[in-house]
């Protein structure tokens, strides 16, 4: 029996087990196994048979967003609008075949979005181009999911239990797990909150099917029992999404108005330029990027300029932004803005800069 087989035989027995009580050890397991198929699948390891044709992408600007959706959800019109660049846009499906990059410049950053080949079905089966697609989209800091906001949620529920089935989770954070494998001592189960889901039982027949007999486990929060597969396997990515419904010109107000009213949602229609700048704004925010001005000594700041940084950037990061050498020739800084309680103010190297804020860097005498 192949991976395929054996991942599609657990899904049906996960499907018809009653959930309860007397079920949730047998529950768990199998999706533990299931976890553990998925990624053989996605990630073989044996060294025998062909590479599979990725997509070979450099990675420049300073943030990447991935353009994932069905086939003629408009894709390639949103790329052509939003960065110049021409992909083939036409109204039948599977017109893009490789990923195109276009660049994005806003608030003085430069965004990298690639379009994608438009995922089918199964695509975390490999089928389509999926395999590439999903390698591509586990590399961005955002993923913009394109909807057709004529074809109602399915399209949405699709590509989300894709995205889920390849270890991409979004919209979410880390769950609070401490997990380390030891060399012996066996294993060793702590929880500092009250447990809805997992308990040492559940955590041992997990770590066994996954042949870890040695390990420390410290639960913060009360995870689930995906959560807790999530932490052992270590190979999920923590991504944020922006959902974007295109073609809001051919439905009524009242449905694009309960559209727009959903988490993480644009509304927006590519071929008639509605929302456009709106989606661009909004794909800065959930970037989570700030804006930071530096002064060189007795000069005025450099306003024209500025770095682009990832918010929660401490003044340790401005310095190697700027060069690598500074960390090390680093005595202290003075930052004028919002960061500070006075400007400005005497800080030190694990100082968290805002937005806007300018920099001093002050090197060792």
């Amino acid at each position: 029996m192949g991976i395929t087989e054996k991942i599609a035989e657990i899904e049906r027995e996960i499907a018809r087990t009653q959930k309860n009580k007397a079920t949730e050890y047998h529950l768990g397991l199998l999706k533990a196994k299931l976890a553990r198929y998925r990624v053989m699948l996605l990630e073989p390891t044996g060294k025998s048979g062909p590479k599979g044709v990725g997509f070979d992408v450099v990675r420049s600007g300073d943030a990447r967003v991935a353009l994932i959706g069905f086939p003629s959800v408009g894709k390639s019109t949103l790329l052509s609008k939003t960065t110049g660049t021409t992909s083939e846009a036409a109204a039948y499906e599977f017109t893009t075949l490789t990923c195109i990059p276009g660049k994005i410049n806003y608030n003085g950053a430069q965004i990298q979005l690639l379009d994608l080949p438009g995922i089918i079905e199964g695509a975390a089966q490999g089928k389509g181009r999926g395999r590439q697609v999903i390698a591509v989209a586990k590399t961005a800091d955002l993923i913009l999911m394109m909807l057709d906001a004529t074809k109602g949620p399915r399209q949405r529920e699709l590509l989300e239990l894709e995205l889920e089935a390849v270890g991409i989770r979004i919209n979410t954070h880390r769950p609070n797990i401490y997990f380390k494998v030891k060399k012996g001592g066996g294993i060793s189960f702590n929880a500092t909150c009250k447990l809805t889901w997992l308990n040492e039982k559940m955590v041992y027949n997990i770590l066994h099917d996954y042949k870890i007999h040695n390990a420390e486990v410290l639960v913060r929060e009360d995870a689930t029992v995906d959560q807790f597969i999530d932490v052992v396997l270590g190979t999920r990515k923590y991504i944020r999404c922006l959902y974007c419904y295109n073609k809001i010109d051919q439905i009524s107000i009242e449905e694009v108005d309960q559209l727009a009213r959903q988490d993480h949602t644009v509304v927006v229609s590519c071929e008639s330029d509605l929302n456009i700048e709106y989606l661009v704004d909004q794909m800065w925010h959930y970037l989570d990027l700030i804006r930071v001005y530096t002064k060189p000594r007795g000069q005025a700041p450099d306003f024209d300029g500025g770095l682009i940084l990832k918010r929660g950037t401490t003044v340790e990061g401005v310095c190697k932004a700027i060069h690598k050498s500074l960390v090390d020739e680093f005595s202290y800084a003075l930052v004028w803005g919002t960061s500070t309680k006075h400007s400005p103010q005497r800080v030190g190297i694990n100082h968290v800069i805002e937005n806007e804020d300018v920099v001093q860097i002050m090197k060792k005498k």
